[in-house]
């Protein structure tokens, strides 16, 4: 018995307990045809929120071209969005945290800038390490490669500049070229579609209404969504309320004074599946907005207090700000006296955003519409 072979680079191999092609077919490491050998270990930090670790996908495309036999961990506070690609998708939880403190890495790529994450980036063994760590207590590059994503998050005006969009900034961070690749979101087997009496004969528009309790400078009116939801339907659109528990009351008060449908909000994954019902979703930027991306919809997307130059649209979307400038630029609550910037955003602009992406498809990628 001392003389098994036992591949323990396969990428099957658990350790602990039998893996899935042994205990399907009892087979032995030394005559299994599924063997796969990985070789590195890659470690991504990238802890939250769910938005920002679904726009991190394409760089496991990347990875994986460049490291094929490498195997990739994550870890985040949201290990359920993970594709799997990842081969090891870990929670930010003690017991992980402590596992990977037991690893030798290859490469640890830290994309967060907040000071647990880069904690993790600093205390874990690697040969290389990207981003983010911990230097006097506080976050810092690790090179020059992060130097401009680090600067672009403490002084506005260099934020304001940028014209780089997040992918290219977190490839550079990487050391890689950024080639437009995907997004890379998996649907979980999902029998849903039965519940949902969605028109398909119609395009079908997806109005997601929220912004998440901490940026309510992207609030949008709800008279607003009523509006343009009125005006969706009466142009001979299938229109859909999307939101989760914060927007639910919101959502039934639009949907019934709209004469528009509204399914209640749902679990991560089966609301990845209503998403993906959707022809067109209306946005502002939200953990929706990637998830719209990650499904190759096509999206209109509000913006306000954001770098509009950040958001990579592939193509299939537009960006539509308000008349009148936003004097907030990335803060949580409208600090603006004067004039709420989201009350001159009007439902006739995202009709032409609507109409645009419609017919116009991929030369509309990045147009600004404002009027």
């Amino acid at each position: 018995m001392t003389n098994i072979i036992i591949n323990t680079d396969c990428k099957y191999f658990r350790g602990h307990i039998p893996c899935a092609q042994h205990k399907l077919t009892g087979i032995h490491c030394a005559e299994c045809k599924e063997y796969l050998s990985q070789t590195k270990n890659i470690l991504i930090v990238k802890l939250g929120a769910i938005g920002d670790v679904i726009r991190t996908t394409p760089l496991l495309t990347a990875l994986k071209k460049k490291q094929p036999k490498a195997r990739i961990f994550w870890l985040t506070y949201y290990p359920e969005v993970l594709p799997s690609l990842v081969d090891v998708p870990l929670k930010f939880t003690v017991q992980d945290i402590v596992y990977l403190q037991a690893i030798e890495f290859d490469l640890v790529i830290n994309l967060d800038k907040d000071r647990e994450a880069c904690a993790i980036a600093s205390v874990v063994h690697s040969k290389h390490k990207c981003g983010f760590v911990l230097k006097g207590g506080k976050p810092s590059p690790v090179s020059k490669k992060a130097s401009h994503k680090f600067l672009t998050g403490l002084f506005d005006d260099i934020n304001k500049a940028n014209k780089k969009n997040y992918l290219e900034e977190i490839f550079e961070i990487c050391g890689y070229k950024y080639r437009r690749e995907e997004y890379v979101l998996d649907l979980q087997p999902q029998d849903t579609s039965s519940n949902w009496n969605i028109d398909h004969s119609k395009t079908v528009i997806g109005l997601n209404t929220g912004c998440g309790e901490r940026w309510t400078s992207r609030l949008w009116d709800i008279g607003k969504w009523i509006e343009l939801a009125k005006s969706l339907k009466k142009d001979g659109k299938e229109v859909i309320i999307l939101g989760g528990s914060s927007e639910h009351e919101k959502n039934i008060v639009i949907a019934k004074k709209s004469g528009t449908k509204y399914f209640g909000h749902y679990p991560i994954q089966i609301f990845f599946h209503l998403v993906n019902e959707c022809d067109v979703v209306v946005t502002t930027v939200t953990m929706v907005l990637h998830v719209v991306i990650g499904l190759k919809k096509k999206v209109v997307l509000l913006n306000n207090i954001f770098n509009k130059n950040e958001f990579e649209l592939y193509g299939r979307g537009v960006v539509i700000e308000p008349s009148e400038e936003c004097k907030c630029f990335f803060s949580p609550k409208c600090t603006n006296t004067k004039y709420f910037c989201m009350d001159h955003l009007f439902p006739s602009a995202i009709m032409n955003g609507i109409k645009t992406i419609l017919l116009i498809g991929q030369e509309a990628d990045g147009r600004l519409i404002n009027k």
